[in-house]
């Protein structure tokens, strides 16, 4: 097997392909997908990560039954550290999770969450090497994340002006310059765009990006970069941390950075990566990483 090929090799086992679901629990349909990989290609080493973060899933269609078929139905939310070496393949967590609906878990509802909220913390947290936290929310209507910071980045943009000619990921469009002091900046892209790379299905998102440093990144070339997103293959996690590091590598090694990328739902399961510098002090993304509010900030279907 070519080395380059072990990430696509490990994640297609059930991506692209008809796969019966599961009548009863099966925590064997999990499959942990390799980081390190991906990572080595822009320069990160597992052990010496530039930033800290958290990915976040969102299952809005969770549910099993009590002992008596009385069905439980719950948005389910789980994070886990991007510092681990393993991410949880999608499919793979949508079969799984599935595999709940049909199967029966204690005398009533609460007794019902509390068995499938420890078997999903215990089989993740040992597919993926680390600890998996786990939450039910009952109801999203009043629970949307929103950020008041964050400006559109085109707000900065001549659009009529605007011409965009690369769309594989293009790091030599971004252009900085130095500024006399440091400056904040907080800036909302919602359009990103790329693909499975596995499936080529395309995902789409929200970008949302602080950053404080004396050098500035232009926010046109900024655009042009992350439209360059629209026709790479890669998973969520890894658009993230591609952002974060080309953009890690134009700042100062002292400068705050974080990147979020929203992305909407795709089979009942949206996926919102979060990565921050060790420094950043801007603590607005706290909000995601509480597993008791809701990601999105407006909720695309």
């Amino acid at each position: 097997m070519e080395y380059q090929n072990i990430t696509d090799n490990i994640a297609s086992k059930y991506l692209g392909k008809r796969v019966e679901g599961a009548n009863n629990y099966n925590p064997s349909l999990l499959v942990a997908v390799p980081r390190f990989e991906n990572r080595k290609l822009y320069g990160l080493e597992n052990g010496n990560l530039p930033f800290l973060g958290a990915d976040i899933w969102q299952a809005y269609e969770f549910s099993a039954m009590t002992e008596n078929c009385v069905p439980v139905s719950r948005v389910l939310k789980l994070k886990y550290s991007c510092e681990n070496d393993y991410i949880v393949e999608s499919k793979s967590l949508k079969l799984y999770l599935n595999s709940f609906n049909m199967d029966k878990f204690g005398k009533n509802t609460n007794e019902c969450l509390d068995i499938c909220k420890h078997l999903i913390e215990k089989d993740l947290s040992e597919k993926l090497q680390t600890k998996v936290e786990v939450e039910f929310l009952d109801d999203n209507s009043e629970k949307v994340v929103i950020f008041p910071e964050f400006v559109d980045i085109m707000n900065f943009v001549d659009e009529g002006n605007l011409r965009i000619e690369k769309f594989k990921e293009a790091p030599e469009l971004l252009k900085v310059q130095k500024e006399a002091e440091a400056s904040k900046y907080y800036l909302k892209f919602g359009s990103l765009r790329s693909n499975c790379r596995v499936t080529h299905q395309p995902d789409f998102g929200d970008a949302y990006i602080y950053y404080n440093s004396r050098v500035h990144i232009d926010e046109e070339s900024l655009v042009k970069y992350l439209v360059s997103f629209r026709s790479e293959y890669h998973f969520h996690e890894e658009c993230c941390e591609m952002i974060y590091k080309r953009l890690y590598d134009l700042l100062d090694g002292d400068d705050e950075l974080c990147v979020c990328a929203l992305y909407t739902r795709r089979g009942g399961i949206d996926i919102s990566p979060v990565r921050y510098s060790k420094n950043c002090k801007f603590n607005g993304f706290d909000k995601l990483l509480d597993l008791n509010t809701f990601a999105r900030a407006g909720i695309k279907q």
